[in-house]
């Protein structure tokens, strides 16, 4: 099974991915949709470029059932094979659905979230540093199909992040 990866950006090329503001609200700074397999995610993170110690920033990897926000579309070639060949049985970009109200990052508008989302992981970092977390075999955080992925953030003040996601399509 493929472990795919995405950051929250255009797949780089010539010049290095683009870094994207926090805010000062809540904001999605990735989001992930299958609409027929649940995904498997194996490790993610987040980075930020503050320059100054000061109030910690809330960093969710979470679920918000069927409501997506509202993002820049990933195209296929964001959609990056992280550990070998793709999985034949899965059709380009792993299946996602590439769309501003599916797959993609930067949201522009957060959707009217309810309860309950289900949180894969949940940290307060520092807008100087920078996290990483990978899952334990067999203990992924699954996402069932149709559910929405994201990693979002609600910063005291906006600094800039980059932040990705490893995950595998299947497990349902």
């Amino acid at each position: 099974m493929a472990i795919y990866r995405v950051v929250n950006g255009a797949s780089a090329g010539a010049a290095a991915p683009v870094k994207v503001t926090t805010g000062a609200a809540i904001k999605t700074l990735l989001q992930l949709l299958h609409p027929t397999q649940g995904m498997q995610v194996t490790a993610w993170g987040i980075s930020f470029d503050g320059s100054a110690a000061a109030t910690p920033i809330e960093v969710e990897l979470c679920t918000t059932g069927t409501v997506a926000a509202t993002v820049t579309a990933f195209v296929a070639n964001d959609v990056t094979t992280y550990d070998g060949p793709a999985d034949a049985n899965v059709a380009s970009a792993g299946g996602l659905t590439l769309s501003t109200s599916g797959s993609g990052y930067t949201a522009s508008a957060e959707g009217s979230v309810v309860a309950p989302v289900r949180q894969g992981d949940l940290q307060l970092i520092a807008p100087t540093n920078q996290y990483l977390y990978q899952f334990p075999l067999g203990q992924e955080f699954y996402v069932p199909a149709t559910n929405v992925l994201r990693v979002r953030v609600t910063a005291p003040s906006a600094v800039n992040a980059y932040c990705w996601v490893n995950f595998k399509i299947g497990g349902d």
